[in-house]
């Protein structure tokens, strides 16, 4: 620019924003989210949205027991994603945040508490102990709730639900009585999941499983019987050397199997004392070996015989350290000649056993043996397994095989001989004396044949990470193939009918693969264990008849009045008032003499609380639901065994159908690597880590960028590309922001009369109307965001934007294209902001303020516009992309040019582009051609190209060479052209002379 001309910057419509590109999330966002709370957003939402279509999403209530993790992150911004979505797209969307308060979890921090002071819980009074458990629950309730806040997730945050409410504990109590009153509760005694350090069963999702050291044995049961059948010597048909032969056959047979031992292997040697019976599978072949020789240090003798299955003979006698050649095969033992036989336990006769175990055991086939480990033979302690127990409960003789060997803390009962108050596990959940006690004993006997260790996976509890056992124990069980009592069969009779009738018909699966799951898991439950024998819940509240079997008829009580005085006390008081003095008497009222009758004590399963949330909350509350149904539940995929599970049994149980109609789960966070995150491997990421470092909204984008339905990864490098994404995004929105501050509503432009790049951007925003809408129905929120991060990068930033930036700062104000263009960005803005608010909650809220600004302003308060379906023009889509295809070709060649430094800017070049005959007609304008494609001039030709000329391998029949353009540069515009120079205002181009008047 020569000196005597004139500095024409300040005369250009330049963007004009004060939106920064540095975004200062973790400074900013707290800031927002008081402005939220001090203008009522989620109270102004609600009313606004009053009468429409609801939606209602039911929170899986987390427990309120410690801070959050990057599990809880997720499901909580999946589930903001969702209700924001909803209420966007124009329904009524309530989100009640709630907590699980009850139950281990929480019981078990505080005594943490007692333990470390060296006080026994025991000692405490049950209503001071549930006090504290109440007041830690409540504590950790305010630290979640404001941890939750900070990740921008909105909801009813002054009013949760919580389990430990008085309303709440009085409506589980309630629908446990719907189960007592419609004949579904009984006692019963079978092996559950039992933690001797936390002293109760557990239900399987509150198992986790982990790599155990264990004591392996393999135990000799001597055969001490062998009588087959006498109808196998009375065929009148055979003649007396048959019946010699035979006779001779089975006295071999006898003389060869008495004495020899049928060999069990077992990785839980302190059940040995429990045993009751040993069990073969009869469709494998078995055999009978004699040990010829042996190494020292062995416990086998020459000429012992043992049978085994073939398939794990030479595996067994290679752990007695008998190698090939000293032992051989004897003969076959058919599965007629295996139920001939009786054994004996091992320790039958042993010093000290005081005939404990000198019974002969039961010997018979059973469906679940294998010969895959082992030897072929199971070892039967039905008290602790629940294979053995199903079994001998088939037969009609669980009396005679059921042991009370293990007391609730995991040690053998005082009186046990030999083993009496050994323990199964330490009181810090490590091994114990039990198996060794075991194991000595059993070699003492000459009961062993080999021993050893083996790594396996182990049921833990998720709590004390303590291992768990089996334990046989009276518990409370609900009846799930017993018909309901309450008269609903429309999805069936039972609850399992019903379950699996909703599992198919009523409830839609996100991901698809949720339901089989779920589906195989309720078709082979067992009955539901309702009872945990621990202080902090909601206690069964009912009552027993003193001195009745629990078979017998009036064994449990089930009186309306009773039920009634029993939830009147707890609405007003409170589960503590189950355990007040004179509580029996209370509730039994004048009808029932309190000496007849037995209180129980333990408390409900707290998934049966959970599983009943949707009573308290869905039913009962003015913002829950008007059907009492949820349309969807959003949890993990472990839920399909927890909360999923829960509520559908209970549900299912009180209403006769599944509480919900969508069910969507997600899987688990991993780190970088595919690890699974652990303290000691030092590889966890807290939420707050990553909202102090990069903002709360960089997490939710994260969310938003991962396919949920897996298992996600994240980590340094991963949240860093996060980051890069978000500041793309910004970028275009900054230039969006900067322009449309320009538009004037007055001065917009019509469809009709907008030049084909601005109608193809309504195009293109008609498609993602959909596009976004479907996304947000089906949860698909990578979809979404990658659908409109990619718009925004490509189709705007890399391409709309960089084309209109010349019109939109140099076009006269009034110009058709630059009024067309600003009309577009309003469009674009309205639908960007609001599309992009359910994920980014923080930033579009900068964005939109940025815009329009005012205490009561919040994009949160929009719903997304609708967009005219007349916007589509798939004809103009399909012609801009062959264009487009064309023009990437001269960028790609005008790149070379500025690479070689033979051109500086594009504005310098004027390419000729060649076309082939098929492509002759797609560019019908070339000045139009050359605006997109950001260049001075452009000439069109089917000449043949040269040789030298660029081309795409993408892009057939187009080839460009590039010439410089001819004229002189605009000092306005920056373009090059001939007439430069020739109008009123100096250095410039007719159109900007004309700008500027």
């Amino acid at each position: 620019m020569s000196a005597d001309t004139p500095d024409y910057k300040d005369t250009l419509f330049l963007p004009e924003t004060d939106f920064p590109m540095r975004a200062g999330l973790p400074r900013r966002e707290p800031e927002w989210l008081a402005r939220w709370e001090r203008i009522g957003v989620y109270d102004r939402r609600a009313a606004q949205t009053e009468g429409r279509t609801p939606f209602t999403l039911h929170d899986g209530p987390p427990y309120a027991n410690g801070h959050l993790h990057i599990g809880h992150a997720l499901n909580k911004v999946l589930k903001d994603m969702v209700v924001r979505s909803q209420q966007m797209m124009g329904r009524t969307a309530r989100y009640i945040p709630g907590w699980d308060c009850h139950g281990l979890p929480i019981e078990w921090k505080i005594e943490e508490q007692y333990r470390a002071r060296g006080q026994d819980k025991d000692t405490v009074d049950v209503v001071e102990f549930r006090r504290e458990c109440r007041e830690f629950a409540a504590h950790w309730v305010d630290v979640q709730r404001d941890e939750f806040k900070r990740l921008g997730v909105t909801g009813r945050w002054d009013k949760p639900y919580l389990t430990m409410d008085h309303h709440a504990e009085a409506v589980i109590a309630a629908e446990f009585q719907k189960f007592l009153m419609n004949g579904l509760i009984y006692q019963g005694s079978k092996p559950v999941m039992w933690s001797p350090v936390e002293k109760t069963a557990l239900a399987e999702a509150e198992v986790e499983y982990h790599d155990k050291d264990s004591f392996t044995i393999w135990v000799k049961f001597p055969v001490i019987e062998f009588a087959l059948p006498d109808a196998q010597m009375s065929d009148e048909e055979l003649d007396d050397d048959a019946r010699e032969a035979i006779a001779l056959a089975r006295e071999e047979a006898r003389a060869a199997f008495l004495g020899a031992n049928v060999v069990i292997w077992t990785t839980t040697p302190w059940t040995i004392p429990s045993n009751k019976a040993v069990v073969y599978g009869p469709e494998f072949a078995y055999g009978l070996y004699e040990v010829v020789d042996t190494p020292e240090e062995c416990w086998a003798r020459p000429g012992e015989r043992f049978i085994l299955a073939d398939a794990r003979a030479a595996d067994t006698f290679a752990r007695a350290r008998l190698q090939d050649g000293q032992w051989r095969r004897v003969r076959d033992v058919t599965e007629m000649q295996l139920s001939a036989m009786r054994v004996a336990h091992p320790l039958a006769g042993a010093e000290g056993a005081q005939g404990e175990w000198d019974a002969p055991r039961d010997f018979r086939a059973a469906p679940f043996v294998t010969d895959e480990d082992g030897t072929g033979f199971v070892h039967c302690a039905p008290s602790h397994g629940m294979d053995e127990f199903e079994l001998y409960r088939d037969l009609g003789m669980l009396g005679e095989v059921i042991t009370y060997n293990v007391e609730e803390d995991g040690r053998f009962r005082a009186d046990l001989p030999l083993f009496g108050g050994a323990s199964i596990l330490k009181p810090n959940g490590k091994e114990g004396d039990a198996n060794k006690a075991v194991i000595d004993k059993l070699a003492e006997v000459g009961g062993l044949l080999a021993r050893g260790k083996i790594k396996h996976s182990y049921p833990h509890s998720w709590r004390s990470k303590a291992p768990l056992i089996y334990r046989n124990t009276p518990q409370w069980f609900a009846a799930i193939d017993r018909p309901v009592g309450d008269g609903q069969d429309t999805y069936g009779r039972t609850i399992r009918e019903r379950a699996l009738t909703s599992i198919d018909e009523l409830v839609t699966w996100t991901p698809e693969r949720g339901r089989n799951r779920l589906h195989a898991m309720i078709e082979s439950r067992p009955d539901w264990v309702l009872s945990r024998q621990r202080a902090w819940g909601v206690p069964l509240t009912c009552f027993v008849k003193v001195g009745a079997r629990p078979t017998d008829p009036d064994f449990l009580l089930r009186d309306a009045a009773v039920n009634v005085r029993i939830l009147e006390a707890f609405e007003a008081e409170g589960a503590d008032a189950w355990y007040a003095e004179g509580a029996k008497e209370r509730f039994l009222g004048p009808d029932h003499d309190p000496a007849e009758w037995e209180q129980v004590f333990d408390i409900l399963d707290v998934w049966f609380d959970s599983g009943s949330t949707h009573a308290f909350v869905l039913r009962d509350r003015e913002d829950g639901s008007e059907d009492g149904l949820a349309d969807l539940y959003l949890e993990g995929t472990d839920q399909h065994r927890g909360w999923f599970h829960s509520s559908m049994l209970q549900s299912c149980g009180t209403r006769g159908r599944a509480p919900y109609r969508g069910v969507l789960t997600h899987g688990f966070t991993l780190d970088e690597k595919g690890n699974k995150m652990s303290k000691s491997l030092g590889n966890t990421i807290l939420p707050e880590q990553i909202v102090k470092e990069y903002g709360a909204d960089i997490l939710r984008l994260w969310v938003a960028q991962s396919d949920y339905t897996g298992d996600q990864r994240i980590g340094d490098k991963i949240l860093k590309g996060t980051a890069d994404s978000y500041r793309r995004l910004r970028n275009t929105l900054r230039f969006l922001l900067g322009n449309v501050a320009h538009y004037d509503p007055e001065k917009a432009i019509a469809r009709e009369d907008m030049p084909e790049l601005e109608r193809f951007v309504l195009h293109r925003l008609a498609e993602l109307d959909r596009v976004v809408r479907e996304g947000y129905s089906a949860y698909d929120f990578q979809g979404v965001f990658q659908a409109l991060f990619t718009f925004c990068t490509v189709d705007l930033s890399a391409f709309y934007f960089d084309i209109r930036k010349d019109a939109l700062y140099c076009d006269p104000a009034d110009g058709v294209t630059r009024r067309a263009a600003l009309t577009v960005l309003d469009a674009l803005f309205h639908r960007l902001v609001t599309w992009l608010s359910p994920i980014l909650v923080f930033t579009m809220e900068e964005v939109w303020l940025e815009r329009f600004p005012g205490e009561e302003s919040s994009v949160h308060l929009e719903d997304a516009p609708a967009t005219p379906e007349d916007w589509l023009d798939p004809e103009l889509a399909a012609r801009m992309a062959r264009e487009r295809a064309i023009r990437r070709v001269v960028t790609g060649a005008i790149e070379v040019e500025r690479r070689e430094k033979r051109i500086g800017s594009s504005l310098e070049a004027a390419p000729i582009v060649h076309v082939g005959p098929e492509l002759a007609g797609v560019i019908t304008d070339p000045d139009r051609f050359a605006t997109m494609c950001i260049t001075s001039g452009l000439h069109v030709t089917t000449d043949p190209a040269p040789d030298t000329a660029f081309r795409l391998p993408e892009t057939a029949g187009v080839a460009v060479t590039v010439a410089r353009a001819d004229g002189v540069k605009c000092e306005r515009c920056w373009r090059v052209l001939p007439d430069v120079g020739t109008h009123a205002h100096p250095a410039t181009c007719a159109r900007c002379d004309a700008a500027l008047g």
